[in-house]
């Protein structure tokens, strides 16, 4: 039986096998890779993938995992992911003790562990707030796409009855996995993780927390850890892969013959050179000096440097290049290392000795054609840990005097604590510079200077998937400039994969089937249970008004009588909304506008609308709290006569928290015509409508 991960702490390590969850069943394979601790080097686990069935694995996630899933609506799997939400943030202190071994500090851990649960409550919360409490998601407004309104248009989004494959890099064993399951897990798709072998056994840990929790449905998750075998080869089109890490092996997965057979999706999301930009106007003594500064020491020692988002070309002006360096040198002196578990440690080691190899023949290699200012082989002292046994860098600030011909610093990436200094005159070389690194997930403009700031957000945009623009009205909020947000894109072009996760509902959209919905209104509405105008209609003695949540339906009714419009009730309106524009009150001047006579105000009629449908008695409908896309179409004058058709559009129940009233969001769509059946305004209107006890 594989050992629990709780029992291995700091400094008294017992190896476990780490073990994949396969087809509701955890499945460890004896020995296999042995995984060292970063800080002392000594063995914390053995990971093997040897026995797994991968295709039955994909097989069991598309069948059982993707019918449970399926079965349910967005707004129950957002719920689904609150409450493993909270159920993972009790239990942060065993992630917590396995991520020690990794080499992250406690400051680490906050944007790997917390990172990762504050990514799973956002996406609950989007997903209640922005999506029906339907298992289908209709994307857009209607598109009329005939002249006499009986053949519409419109996008329909369906879960893929497929299996995310989610392959995650080493350096965030928790956020790389929950940011990625968190958007299909909304969608109704379920997923399969293939964590990095290096830091498997705290991706393990988390998916045993998330299985005993039972709140996910069966076969919604499961768990590769080593060796992913055959699994590509058992791949099917509804599936759906996504990959971080080396841009080099993104470029073999994604071409992988079965990959391309099935044109099976792959998002991309791969290291990059990004860069940070002091701007031309920022002096030692601003504010902005200060955060540069922060900001580029911050990238260099958080994770050890092994951040996908993290700085590796610091880009400042001419002038400003002694200033910079002795600031960075002086901040990076009071980074402590060591023992990433010890509070007074600020950088624990790289992941491993492979790792730290690697970083060190990166930077030998640029200093080649760079001057090395900090760093450079020194072995500064540990607060615990092993420099020999462990896998400690010390932070290493490179120059490059000649960054326009300096390649090796736009080619190569030392995925660890290095960075790189590149002088630039003029705003336009700087930008450049940022674009030198062929495609990158992040960049920084620092400067308080609004015209800089837009001159070089449009000059390094085509290359950048997210730009922060930091300055001293910004940075206490500001997430910095390596921090992935659920709410924004997460990608970047070019060398950075081309890929995009993250954004809001742009995420879950991924595992979404778009599909144009083309039909008459009537079988449109009963198809995507939203009324469509020219849809047959129900029409009832009683008022809908009158109705609670339960009893109205999709297509329920009203037209109103009819209310012909006074000249009075226009100068009426003037002088109780203050409103005087010139069409509305001035006889002589209306006649030159566009209307050629005088006109009511728009607000006006809808005003006069909601009082032909409005019934005025205490009822089921609670308050208005909401008006969607008003257009006026035609303009009312004196004389005119118009009625409103109210229609219920749509209906979205909302949760019930203890001591509220139940309730539910009717949307409603509203009509107003003229004398001669011409529309003159038209919206919804949303609210709040009380549901059964």
């Amino acid at each position: 039986m594989t050992q629990s991960p709780t029992q291995i702490q700091p400094n008294q390590i017992r190896p476990i096998q780490v073990a994949s969850f396969i087809s509701g069943q955890w499945h460890a394979a004896a020995g296999g890779q042995e995984i060292r601790d970063a800080s002392y080097g000594l063995p914390v686990a053995y990971v093997s993938s040897e026995g797994v069935d991968f295709g039955a694995a994909l097989h069991y996630g598309r069948t059982v995992g993707g019918r449970n899933l399926r079965r349910t609506t967005f707004h129950e799997r957002a719920r689904m992911l609150r409450a493993l939400a909270v159920y993972l943030n009790e239990r942060k202190a065993e992630f917590n003790a396995l991520s020690h071994l990794t080499g992250a500090t406690r400051r680490d851990n906050l944007v790997d562990i917390d990172g990762g649960i504050g990514t799973l409550f956002s996406y609950s919360s989007m997903a209640r707030r922005d999506l029906p409490d339907q298992k289908f998601f209709v994307e857009d407004d209607v598109n009329p796409l005939g002249k006499g309104g009986t053949f519409f248009g419109r996008h329909v989004m369906v879960p893929r009855e497929g299996v995310a494959l989610h392959i995650n890099a080493f350096n965030f064993p928790v956020w790389g996995m929950l940011e990625k399951i968190a958007p299909n897990l909304i969608a109704g798709v379920p997923a399969i993780v293939k964590p990095a072998s290096q830091t498997s056994y705290v991706t393990e840990a988390v998916v045993r927390a998330i299985h005993e929790s039972g709140l996910l449905p069966e076969g919604a998750l499961q768990l590769i850890c080593g060796s992913t075998g055959d699994l590509f080869d058992h791949l099917e089109e509804q599936d759906t892969v996504t990959f971080t890490g080396s841009a080099a092996t993104a470029s073999k997965l994604k071409v992988h013959p079965n990959i391309v057979r099935r044109g099976v999706p792959f998002n991309t999301e791969a290291d990059s050179l990004n860069c940070i930009v002091l701007g031309e106007t920022v002096t030692p003594d601003a504010p902005e000096f200060a955060l540069f500064v922060r900001e580029v020491v911050n990238e260099m020692t958080s994770k050890a440097g092994q951040k996908c988002t993290a700085i590796r070309r610091v880009i400042v002006p001419e002038s400003r290049v002694e200033e910079v360096a002795a600031a960075i040198r002086e901040r990076l002196a009071g980074i402590t290392m060591g023992d990433p578990s010890r509070e007074d440690v600020r950088m624990g080691p790289l992941v491993g000795a492979s790792q730290r190899d690697d970083v060190a023949d990166v930077l030998a290699r640029l200093s080649a054609e760079g001057e090395v200012l900090v760093g450079g082989g020194q072995h500064p002292e540990l607060l615990g840990g092993d420099w020999e046994a462990g896998a400690f860098l010390a932070p290493a600030l490179l120059l490059a005097r000649d960054p326009l011909n300096a390649h090796a610093a736009h080619e190569l990436e030392a995925f660890g604590p290095v960075a790189t200094l590149m002088p630039y005159s003029g705003l336009e070389m700087a930008a450049e510079l940022a674009r030198m690194g062929r495609g990158s997930l992040a960049g920084s403009i620092v400067t308080h200077h609004r015209d800089e700031a837009r001159d070089l957000f449009f000059g390094m945009a085509s290359a950048h998937g997210r730009i922060l623009v930091l300055n001293r009205d910004d940075a206490k909020e500001s997430t910095g400039h390596g921090s992935p947000l659920p709410q924004l894109k997460h990608g970047g072009p070019g060398r950075a994969g081309g890929g995009e996760e993250l954004g809001g509902l742009r995420a879950v959209k991924h595992y979404l089937q778009r599909t144009a919905l083309q039909a008459d209104p009537t079988t449109m509405t009963a198809i995507t249970g939203e009324y469509v105008r020219g849809a047959a209609v129900r029409e009832d003695v009683v008022h809908p008004f009158r109705k609670n949540f339960e009893q109205l339906q999709v297509g329920d009714s009203l037209l109103t009588p009819r209310r012909t419009v006074t000249e009075a009730d226009i100068s009426a309106f003037a002088g109780l909304s203050g409103d005087r524009f010139y069409a509305h009150t001035d006889e002589i001047a209306a006649q030159d506008s566009l209307f050629g006579k005088r006109v009511a105000h728009g607000y006006f009629v809808l005003s006069a609308a909601a009082g032909l449908f409005v019934d005025p008695g205490v009822g089921p409908v609670l308050a208005n709290y909401g008006l969607e896309g008003l257009r006026f179409t035609e303009p009312v004058g004196f004389g005119d006569t118009i009625r409103a058709r109210l229609t219920v559009q749509s209906k979205t129940a909302k949760e019930t928290r203890e001591g509220e009233t139940p309730t539910g969001v009717v949307k409603w769509h509203v009509d107003v015509t003229n004398q001669n059946d011409v529309l003159v305004a038209t919206y919804s209107i949303l609210t709040l409508v009380a549901r059964e006890q």
